[in-house]
């Protein structure tokens, strides 16, 4: 990229930068560690949308590494519930308290990889953001500007002039800029190309195709398994219990049932769910049994904002309700 273009785009982020509260203003002292850390592993795969109140819930709650490395496990993951991929969490536990037993993060991209939970890109975001390091963290958003400026789908090659773009001693609002090109102009479908300040550089948009890049490679068919939860109610409460630490959802709170399988369930259901995890889609039924089973708790039922209950087993308990409800009216 010509240094001019560069300064367009940096300028450009200084007079557009989205107001995200983990980050610092352009040009500022560069964003605490521990806010870029925390923002970068909520984002993962997750929307800037659902991302910032609970990212202010959670600084709120834990404002610093120290606190959060001191916090339970059970508390942190229940804060963590409805954000999905329940690894990252464990993993973030397990994080703050490496830190907080080395004093500081790392500030080489080095030293951040050897930490639990964290690779390549996240590495070089905080190194970039908070260490000012002369990196270029490659998002699903600087992969695509990348793409569509050299018109390549090629990995390599989108690594290669990445790390060529970035301006010395400007890593942090480079990285943030084109975060920012990527997500609310340099767009998947329907890119604003004549918004753009590095339009005059593009090859895809000289070639007439921005929209082409990159190619998309087909998704493949995810296998289906399928699964019991069961609904033990009394005195308008739920029995839950917690997963085991190892394995999906690892940890959290959840109605107690039967492992998941390749086998269809039969049995009548008081609810069916649908969810979709990283590598096969979940078919969960709810099936009505008598008895507490295994170690858990009740819990009422117009509490259970407070259990810290996943996704999946809050959809299949408002399943549950939802049918209930239908059938009284």
């Amino acid at each position: 990229m010509p240094a001019s273009a560069a300064t367009r785009l940096t300028d450009h982020y200084r007079a557009y930068a989205r107001l995200l509260p983990w980050r610092a203003p352009p040009g500022a002292e560069r964003a605490d560690p521990y806010r870029v850390w925390l923002s970068e592993v909520m984002l993962q795969q997750t929307t800037v949308a659902t991302v910032i109140p609970r990212f202010l819930r959670f600084v709120e709650r834990w404002p610093s590494i120290a606190a959060l490395a001191a916090a339970p496990d059970d508390e942190v993951l229940g804060e963590w519930a409805g954000l999905g991929y329940y690894a990252r969490a464990r993993n973030l536990i397990a994080c703050a308290r490496q830190v907080a037993a080395l004093g500081a993060f790392p500030d080489t991209e080095a030293g951040l990889r050897a930490l639990p939970g964290i690779g390549d890109y996240t590495a070089a975001a905080i190194a970039a953001i908070a260490f000012g390091r002369d990196t270029v963290p490659i998002d699903t958003n600087v992969d695509r500007v990348v793409a569509r400026l050299h018109a390549t789908s090629n990995k390599a090659a989108i690594r290669a002039a990445a790390a060529a773009m970035v301006p010395a001693g400007q890593a942090g609002d480079f990285a943030q800029a084109m975060m920012d090109l990527g997500a609310t102009i340099c767009r998947p479908r329907g890119p604003d190309c004549a918004a753009c300040p590095l339009s005059e550089d593009c090859r895809a948009l000289a070639l007439g195709c921005p929209g082409t890049f990159p190619v998309k490679l087909p998704r493949k068919v995810r296998p289906v398994r399928f699964g019991v939860a069961h609904w033990i109610e009394r005195e308008s409460a739920v029995w839950l219990v917690r997963r085991p630490t190892k394995g999906l959802l690892g940890g959290m709170a959840a109605l107690p049932g039967s492992e998941w399988g390749d086998t269809p369930v039969n049995a009548p259901a008081l609810a069916e769910v649908r969810h979709g995890f990283t590598h096969f889609e979940l078919r969960l039924s709810v099936v009505a049994r008598a008895a507490p089973e295994g170690e858990g708790w009740w819990q009422s039922i117009d509490r259970l904002d407070e259990s810290g209950l996943p996704t999946l087993y809050r959809r299949a308990i408002d399943a549950v309700l939802d049918r209930r409800n239908q059938l009284a009216a």
